[in-house]
């Protein structure tokens, strides 16, 4: 198990809290040192039952300067996984990999549910 994070993410910081709270110790990865690849990206999409386009972090500044809401809805699941694959400040943080689960994003009750 692991969680992908950036240092400077405010829904990162609350998620680490959140662990912390509940005496749960996973190693931490700093998502934008040590991007996903495109092999982790394919599999961790398959595991979260989300579609691809929900691990793009839409607030970023990457998002916006590449002005991917207009491009995204053309691209191809490889292309899409391509650009995650580049640059980690693309992707939705954090992301929880699990044994049996993905969770892109900080939601509670999901984390209670599939942690506690």
């Amino acid at each position: 198990m692991q969680i992908l994070c950036y240092e400077k993410c405010g829904t990162c910081k609350k998620a680490l809290k959140w662990l912390k709270d509940n005496g749960i110790g996973i190693p931490v990865r700093p998502i934008k040192e040590e991007n996903p690849s495109k092999e982790e990206l394919r599999e961790w999409q398959k595991r979260s039952g989300l579609p691809l386009n929900k691990f793009f972090n839409t607030s970023g500044k990457l998002y916006r300067e590449y002005e991917l809401s207009k491009k995204l809805p053309q691209m191809s699941e490889e292309e899409m996984l391509d650009l995650l694959a580049s640059d980690g400040m693309l992707v939705k943080r954090p992301i929880l990999v699990s044994e049996e689960k993905v969770l892109v994003g900080f939601r509670e009750s999901e984390y209670a549910e599939t942690l506690l």
